[in-house]
């Protein structure tokens, strides 16, 4: 299977694979050695911490080259008039009347507390490809669902503001 990333998401990823490898893993190793010179390993703290530490780092930086591995580079869609990727869409919840404006965003970027929606979610699936006045149903799981309606849709364009995800 491939992650769905754009160019930007794997610059960014990339990015941070350099500053692991440059800034963050040497000091780790730093740390350790540190803390192996405390002694007794048994019953070192830091010893353990810094270990966890270093397992951490190399844990994301494996996480993140496998990312770029299997990514498949994705555009835009900027069709008129229909919601897509970057794109700002306002939604009213059919059932209660309430109304939210999201943003669509790949998985790796997505903040869904602050309304940056992935288009790989429930929501993003039932938005992507909608045009105003269309109603979607968004299915939660097998037994639970919801009735969206897209009221206004604002193109968008990756800013490359958003960070990509920390896991």
């Amino acid at each position: 299977m491939y992650n769905e990333l754009t160019e930007v998401d794997i610059k960014k990823m990339q990015e941070e694979i350099d500053y692991r490898m440059k800034v963050v893993r040497p000091k780790c190793i730093e740390d350790l050695k540190t803390a192996r010179s405390f002694g007794d390993l048994s019953e070192n703290y830091e010893y353990k911490a810094a270990k966890q530490e270093l397992r951490r780092c190399d844990s994301r930086l494996r996480y993140l080259r496998r990312m770029i591995a299997t990514a498949k580079v994705i555009e835009s869609d900027t069709r008129e008039g229909v919601a897509g990727l970057f794109d700002r869409v306002t939604i009213e919840y059919v059932e209660d009347g309430d109304t939210e404006t999201i943003t669509l965003m790949t998985t790796l970027r997505e903040d869904a507390v602050n309304g940056i929606i992935s288009k790989e979610s429930p929501l993003g699936k039932a938005v992507m490809g909608r045009r105003v006045g269309e109603t979607a149903t968004v299915r939660v799981d097998g037994e639970n669902s919801y009735t969206i309606k897209v009221l206004k849709i604002e193109k968008g364009q990756d800013d490359e503001s958003l960070p990509i995800s920390a896991f």
